[in-house]
């Protein structure tokens, strides 16, 4: 990997944060744990520096950090309540967690998940906490794709059901929950154990904690299982799970259908034209996964979504 002028700073920087949190010798080892357009991350020691995306402002951020702060049996705490700025880069640091190993699916922890989920979703949001990011970011994702995809004929699919969706889950009006707390970005790799190496698991990256639909935080799992990419299994522990912590993104029993449909076909578009894009960008074939979500994204026009319509508009 290049080391490029952000990445070498913000190293610098987590240096000097991990040497200030302690007295013993700093082992001087870092690590590059994400380097990507919207964030760069490195671990110094016990500390992880986060350089956030561009167009992430003091006010976006500054709520979400200290909804982390008050709700650290929930969320892993910053550091540092107030973000430094970096190369016009606003950064904030965290204790190191050990995260979710993906060489070893069968302990994923979707119990633990869906636990810490239900607890978030039944928590009273902070005072001043934004809407959640989730919709937005699945429109930028969609409108990233208009801009790159040209003739792929694969594009069509992704849009016509994008089209097909009410419209607060494409970001275009204000959702119909503005109570409830939400992660806004939930899959596996959000989560750590901390303190590390065995403490209890807490979620991470607040930049789309917020206020809006709690099936939203469903809509990954839900989406790849329809997909035929999770097994039924894990997904029905992951449902049983949330259901017995009482989260109230779905009925307690039932079909769940009607609550996460929406959002589970919202996800499946973001995904698939994230792909696309990408493999547009590259001039190289979509593989088998991105394959199915393009396929799903082709049922989604002949299959009317099961939201009720009073929540659609």
């Amino acid at each position: 990997m290049a080391v490029t002028p952000l990445l070498s700073a913000l190293t610098r920087l987590a240096a000097v944060e991990a040497h200030s949190r302690t007295s013993s010798r700093c082992p001087c080892r870092a690590d590059t744990l994400a380097e990507r357009a919207d964030a760069t991350v490195v671990r110094h020691a016990d500390v992880v520096a986060k350089a956030h995306a561009p167009d992430v402002s003091v006010a976006d951020l500054a709520p979400r950090l200290a909804a982390a702060a008050r709700l650290p049996h929930l969320l892993l705490p910053p550091l540092t309540p107030v973000p430094a700025s970096l190369h016009d880069r606003l950064v904030t640091f965290w204790p190191y967690g050990v995260p979710v190993d993906p060489d070893t699916p069968d302990a994923a922890p979707w119990e633990e998940a869906a636990a810490l989920l239900a607890r978030l979703h039944r928590t009273p949001a902070p005072h001043a906490l934004p809407p959640m990011r989730g919709p937005v970011k699945a429109a930028r994702a969609v409108l990233r794709l208009r801009e790159v995809s040209g003739e792929h004929p694969a594009v069509g699919p992704v849009l016509r059901a994008w089209a097909g969706l009410p419209g607060w889950a494409r970001g275009a009006v204000p959702m119909p929950d503005t109570a409830t707390l939400c992660h806004g970005d939930l899959h596996l790799g959000q989560l750590v154990r901390h303190p590390a190496p065995d403490g209890p698991w807490r979620l991470i990256d607040v930049d789309d904690l917020g206020t809006g639909v709690p099936a939203w935080d469903l809509a990954r799992p839900a989406a790849w299982y329809a997909c035929g990419l999770l097994p039924a299994e894990e997904w029905a522990r992951f449902l049983a799970a949330y259901r017995m912590a009482r989260g109230p993104a779905v009925p307690a029993d039932g079909d769940p259908w009607p609550a996460l449909d929406v959002p589970a076909r919202a996800l499946t578009v973001q995904t698939a034209a994230r792909a696309l894009a990408k493999a547009v960008a590259r001039d190289k074939p979509l593989d088998e996964v991105e394959e199915c979500l393009v396929d799903a994204c082709e049922r989604m026009a002949s299959v009317p979504d099961q939201l009720p319509s009073s929540s659609a508009k």
